[in-house]
């Protein structure tokens, strides 16, 4: 092993040992692999670099985003197998077209197999080029501190990416070096991925043409990015602590006067992470609103942000809440399997619910086939806890509501579908549960649609 290497896998070994000292626990390991050169060499380094005190793992996504996809699931396997290594194995239901559903589905994936084997992280194996890649991404979409910060090396509940401080060269040359082999994926090539368009061209353009170390620079801007945010976060509680925060089930509120004193930009900053804390993000638009607001509000006065949240100030005290819905529900009942059709009100939004053992439900915006229903079915909207199991794993709601893009004051009008003994069955639009029947027995099978009759 060339010089070079060995001081690469030293710089390795020592990542490890740190990580030893703080966040990683005598918890199985896995290793997402996809069999590219990044992963493959990550694999390998905790195979024959690292003492084996550790449990290792393999996990492996197929997007099924190529034809020939599997064939790759195929090699990884063998490639375990001759390192004797254990492998997980995913495969997408359909074809992940989109780098963000491809994304959230192997996270998930990933995740699901952490919880699984007990492990206490999923090693991933971004390295510096990657972070570089983000942090210019994030900065033409007029990211702030904490998008340049980049990728964080650890983030819970538990990743992981030891590669973060190593350039994709040096990778090259410890695979080249230690004789690995490796799948090339053609979409890397691929222009749709706004990704390859930034590692293709964007950044060897800009380092052919204006600056020659692009890549170094936004990594060390990444860093100082980090830097001021954990500044201003080891700062956080003990501001929020001086503005006598008090929660209830419906609102947040903090002294008016105390917070008026403080830096527009700080003020900001201190209204932005107590919607977050109410669980709501707020954008940039809303920050400047809320801010803004607090210069000139008078007791009573009352404004509404983004992603529905109202400030309000009441005397002495700044009330950050949600914009109540006045509407009571109405949930649609199923309690057989004979035809029939009612209508919900969930949130304002009137719905059409139709089912029928016969499928004959062609004008129906979403329909479900459902085996074996277990009656009573209910359409109602959303309570607090609720949760859906999907193939790779007991999802929450707010979850994937969140993932679907559907904004907080919307939530409340998605329909659900569950079943007597309390499950969520159907997400119109969002998410079907892994089902508990055979659908093959027709029979047996209940077809429910849900249309929209009116804005109410």
């Amino acid at each position: 092993m060339s010089g070079d290497q060995v001081s690469l896998v030293r710089r390795f070994q020592s990542r490890f040992r740190s990580a030893r000292s703080s966040f990683l626990s005598d918890a199985p390991i896995v290793v997402a692999i996809s069999g590219g050169l990044d992963s493959v060499a990550l694999l390998h380094l905790f195979r024959f670099a690292i003492t084996q005190s550790h449990q290792l793992h393999a996990a492996h996504f197929d997007h099924c985003s190529r034809d020939d996809s599997a064939a790759d699931a195929q090699w990884v396997s063998g490639l375990c197998r001759a390192w004797g290594v254990p492998l997980e194995l995913g495969r997408a239901k359909e074809a992940l077209i989109s780098e963000e559903s491809a994304r959230n589905a192997r996270h998930d994936f990933l995740e699901s197999v952490r919880t699984r084997v007990g492990g206490g992280v999923v090693v991933m194996a971004h390295h510096a080029d990657d972070q570089a890649e983000t942090v210019l991404f994030r900065m033409v979409r007029g990211s702030g501190l904490r998008g340049l910060s980049g990728m964080s090396e650890y983030r819970d509940p538990g990743v992981w990416r030891p590669l973060l401080p190593f350039w994709r060269d040096e990778i090259a040359l410890y695979a080249q070096d230690v004789c690995l082999d490796w799948r090339e994926d053609p979409t890397n090539q691929e222009q749709r991925f706004t990704r390859n368009i930034i590692r293709n061209d964007v950044l060897p353009e800009i380092e052919s043409r204006v600056a020659p170390a692009a890549r170094r620079s936004l990594v060390r801007l990444a860093n100082l990015a980090r830097e001021d945010e954990e500044a201003w976060l080891s700062l956080l509680n003990e501001v929020l602590g001086s503005l006598e925060l008090e929660q209830d089930r419906e609102a947040l509120s903090l002294d008016f006067k105390r917070i008026t004193e403080f830096h527009g930009a700080v003020r900001g900053r201190i209204l932005r992470e107590v919607a977050r804390r109410h669980g709501y993000p707020l954008d940039a638009t809303g920050t400047r609103l809320a801010s803004d607001f607090v210069d000139s509000a008078q007791s009573g006065q009352k404004i509404d942000l983004t992603g529905g949240l109202r400030l309000r100030r009441d005397l002495d005290r700044l009330v950050l809440s949600t914009k109540a819905v006045s509407i009571v529900d109405r949930p649609v009942l199923i309690s057989n399997s004979q035809p029939g059709s009612g209508r919900a009100l969930l949130g304002g939004r009137e719905l059409l619910v139709k089912w029928s053992p016969e499928k004959s439900l062609d004008l129906m915006s979403e329909c479900l086939a459902l085996a074996s229903p277990r009656f009573p079915l209910t359409i109602r909207a959303r309570r607090p806890g609720d949760r859906i199991h999907l193939t790779v794993g007991t999802r929450k709601l707010k979850k994937l509501f969140l993932e679907a893009r559907i904004p907080e004051p919307e939530r409340c009008q998605v329909p659900l579908l569950v079943d007597g003994v309390g499950s969520v069955l159907w997400i119109p639009g969002v998410a079907e549960a892994t089902p508990h029947g055979d659908t093959s027995e027709t029979k047996n099978v209940l077809h429910i649609g849900i249309s929209d009759v009116k804005a109410v």
